[in-house]
C-alpha cells in the first residue's frame, strides 16, 4: 500500500476535520501518500481528488464542518456507481480508503472492500446512532451546542413563566435529547426509544407551576414528531402559555470540543493502522474508553442502544 484516500460523507459533524488531519498525518508519518476526495462518494465518482500535504491539514483540528465537503450520493448503492468510483481510484493509484460518516457512508466503504479496495469507516455523525461505539465524532459538540441553547431558552421561559418544547436532532436516536435534557434540567424528555404519556407530562407541568416553578422545558427528539405537533397535542391537556422551538442545523456547526478532537484523532490514527495491516471492511469505535473495531457487516445486524438510564434519572430529578 502506497497511497490512501480520505472522504467525508453524509451529514457534516464537528470533528470531521480533526479526523481527516489525524488520518493524513498518521499516514504520511508511515511513508504513505495521501489524497483528499471532495464531496464524498459523488466526488470520488467525479474524480474530484487531490494530493494532500501536511500543510493541507494545518490548523484544521479546531474547525467545524468538513473542508473536504460532503454530499448525498445514493447512486453509489448501485454496482455501476461503485465501479465508476473504482475507476477513479485506479486512475489516481489509491490503494485504500478511510470513509468518515454515518450508516450510509459505511455501506459505501463495505462495497469498496468487497471490490478489493480496503476501506475503514469512522463514525462521524452528531446523532450518536452507530452501534459498537459509545460516542460518535461530533456528538459531544452538538450536545454542548444544544445545552447552551437550552440554557438560553430557560432564561426567557422563566421570565414569562412559559413552557417550551425544544426539538433537538438525532434522526431516529434519542441520545441528544437524553443527554441535553439531563444536562439542562428539563422537566421532561421525549425520545423514540421510550413510550410517553403526554397527559401525564401536562399534569407534571401543572404541578410544577403550582409548586413555584417558573418554567417548563420539554426536550423532544426529532424522531418522535415535530415540536409544533407535540405542542399542539400538549395544549389539549392544559391551557399553557407555551412555545415550540426547533434548534435545527445549528447543532451540526461550530468549533469541535476537546473531547471530539481527541476522539477523532485517536480514531483516525487507528484507521491507518488497520489499513497498514491489510484490513478493510471495518468500522472503528470507542467502547469503554478503549479503541475498537468491528466488521461493518456486524453493524448492520446490530442496533444502537440509547442510555435509557438517563431517562429514568431525569424523571426523578425533574420533580
Amino acid at each position: 500500500m502506497k497511497r490512501i484516500g480520505i472522504l467525508t460523507s453524509g451529514g457534516d459533524a464537528p470533528g470531521m476535520n480533526a479526523a481527516v488531519r489525524s488520518v493524513a498525518r498518521k499516514a504520511m508519518d508511515a511513508g504513505l501518500e495521501v489524497f483528499g476526495i471532495n464531496y464524498g462518494f459523488a466526488g470520488l465518482v467525479a474524480g474530484d481528488i487531490f494530493q494532500m500535504t501536511s500543510e493541507t491539514v494545518a490548523d484544521r483540528i479546531n474547525t467545524g464542518g468538513t473542508f473536504l465537503y460532503s454530499a448525498r450520493y445514493p447512486e453509489f448503492a448501485q454496482v455501476e456507481g461503485q465501479l465508476k468510483g473504482i475507476e477513479q481510484l485506479k486512475k489516481f493509484g489509491i490503494d485504500a480508503l478511510v470513509v468518515i460518516g454515518g450508516d450510509g457512508s459505511y455501506h459505501g466503504a463495505l462495497r469498496l472492500t468487497e471490490h478489493g479496495y480496503n476501506a475503514v469507516g469512522l463514525p462521524g455523525t452528531i446523532d450518536n446512532d452507530i452501534p459498537y461505539t459509545d460516542f460518535t465524532i461530533g456528538f459531544d459538540t452538538a450536545l454542548t451546542t444544544a445545552v447552551d441553547a437550552l440554557d438560553k431558552i430557560r432564561d426567557t421561559a422563566s421570565s414569562h413563566q412559559r413552557v417550551f418544547v425544544v426539538e433537538v436532532m438525532g434522526r431516529d436516536a434519542g441520545d441528544l435529547a437524553l443527554w441535553s435534557g439531563v444536562a439542562a434540567g428539563a422537566e421532561a424528555i421525549v425520545v423514540p426509544e421510550k413510550d410517553y404519556d403526554i397527559k401525564q407530562i401536562a399534569e407534571d407541568l401543572k404541578k410544577g407551576f403550582e409548586n413555584g416553578k417558573k418554567h417548563g422545558i420539554i426536550v423532544l427528539a426529532e424522531g418522535v414528531m415535530s415540536s409544533e405537533d407535540f405542542l399542539a397535542e400538549l395544549k389539549k391537556h392544559g391551557d399553557f402559555d407555551a412555545r415550540a422551538n426547533t434548534l435545527g442545523h445549528m447543532q451540526r456547526g461550530g468549533v469541535p470540543t476537546a473531547r471530539d478532537r481527541v476522539l477523532a484523532s485517536k480514531m483516525g490514527a487507528y484507521a491507518v493502522d488497520l489499513l497498514l495491516e491489510g484490513q478493510g471492511g471495518l468500522a472503528v469505535g470507542m467502547e469503554n474508553n478503549q479503541i475498537t473495531h468491528h466488521s461493518i457487516l456486524d453493524l448492520f445486524d446490530e442496533k444502537h442502544h440509547a442510555d435509557l438510564s438517563l431517562y429514568d434519572l431525569n424523571k426523578s430529578l425533574a420533580k
